[in-house]
């Protein structure tokens, strides 16, 4: 995913996302673990998606929380 498609999800969909992708993260390690896969830079591209969506994620928290002091 692009910065600006995580960017447009909400939070309920950033936290769907995060837990599929680290699910599927760790089931791509222990894989990996067990017999090497063919492509062993996924792993790092994986892990740098979760940092992106975790990074949105927490943006959106603060904007959220900020929002209704400035009311």
């Amino acid at each position: 995913m692009k910065k600006e498609e995580i960017k447009e999800l909400s939070i309920q969909e950033l936290q769907a996302r995060i837990e599929a992708a680290e699910k599927a993260y760790r089931e791509l390690k222990v894989t990996h673990a067990i017999s090497p896969i063919d492509n062993p830079a996924k792993i790092t591209k994986d892990r740098r998606e979760i940092a992106r969506l975790k990074t949105v994620l927490r943006q959106k928290e603060i904007a959220a929380q900020a929002a209704p002091a400035n009311d």
